[in-house]
């Protein structure tokens, strides 16, 4: 009977199905190291934490290393990608709430949500008039799966949509027209909201840094979902501070939770949550479902589902691997 290791974060999910066809084992990160011998697969369900790494030199069966998550960042180190452990994700369940939450974000910033929410506080009674979205212009940095669902309920309320990823492409299904992330500078001035979704990797990692800052209209409004060391934080209070553009809508940051003394607290045009934009209600047990399919094909030596490529840092599809990139 193969075992299943669960490095979990204080709650269990439920792996009922695989009750009789695998021997389950449940830690917490403290004890990976003592469980994890004789384990040919292991299921991180909490997606931040970093104890395979210290617990790798006893991973002595090792075969298939899933992530209760979709960005792989915290996971991935160099005897593990070297290594022939499979990485699997949860590719998929978070592509809706996020995409949900990405138009949330724009709708408060285009209707004025929180400078209402501010002046009820205040109870200051004050007309204006709002925007609309229709027409407005969206360049959502990362293609990915999140990206697409991002895309096409972005197009679906009439924003005109572009994509930016890692290759430039056109007559895309869902963005039309893709730009390469590379040269992000030059195309982000066309943008009335620059929302970032993309997973952390080496070349993601400060891509939105004080050039493409100060490239974005001084309207713009950027949204990020992806991960915090994506956007350089420190050019972002420069940016908001010095009018360089009008707001941010931060799901995620470098450090989490973020620090109560940090200057994005109380940055003018700032609207903060604490990295929940994937977290509909039940997302859990669509993880656990996720992750029980997943381990049947383990079982039945099937080919698994959402497959990362250890060395990009995420699923590839064939539009996101260029010409003689390994996938």
């Amino acid at each position: 009977m193969i075992a299943v290791l669960v490095q979990a974060d204080g709650s269990r999910p439920d792996l009922d199905p695989l009750h009789g066809r695998a021997s389950l084992r449940f830690t917490d990160a403290a004890g990976l190291g003592e469980a994890i011998p004789g384990a040919d697969a292991l299921l991180l369900w909490d997606f931040f934490s970093t104890a395979l790494r210290a617990a790798w030199p006893r991973a002595t069966a090792l075969r298939w290393v899933h992530t209760a998550a979709a960005g792989v960042d915290t996971l991935l180190f160099d005897e593990l990608i070297e290594s022939d452990v499979v990485v699997t994700n949860a590719r998929g369940t978070f592509d809706r709430p996020m995409a949900e939450f990405a138009l949330a974000t724009i709708l408060a910033r285009v209707k004025r949500l929180h400078e209402l929410h501010d002046r009820q506080l205040a109870r200051h009674w004050r007309h204006e008039e709002t925007q609309t979205l229709a027409g407005q212009t969206v360049l959502v940095v990362g293609t990915g799966s999140i990206g697409r669902a991002t895309a096409r309920l972005l197009r679906a309320v009439g924003m005109r949509v572009r994509g930016a990823g890692r290759t430039a492409r056109t007559d895309d299904p869902d963005f039309g027209e893709v730009l390469a992330s590379g040269r992000l500078v030059e195309h982000v001035g066309w943008a009335d909201h620059v929302v970032v979704v993309a997973p952390l990797t080496e070349q993601t990692r400060g891509l939105v840094d004080a050039a493409v800052l100060g490239a974005m209209k001084p309207t713009a409004h950027l949204v990020n979902l992806g991960r915090g060391p994506i956007v350089d934080e420190h050019a972002l209070v420069d940016a908001l501070g010095g009018r360089g553009i009008a707001a941010a809508s931060l799901d995620v940051f470098g450090v989490e939770p973020l620090p109560a003394d940090h200057p994005l607290w109380t940055t003018p045009g700032v609207a903060i949550s604490p990295h929940l934009s994937g977290d509909a209600s039940g997302f859990r047990d669509v993880l656990a479902r996720q992750f029980v399919d997943n381990a049947m094909r383990f079982l039945d030596g099937a080919p698994l589902d959402n497959v990362v490529d250890k060395r990009l840092g995420f699923v590839p599809t064939p539009s996101s691997i260029p010409a003689g990139t390994r996938a």
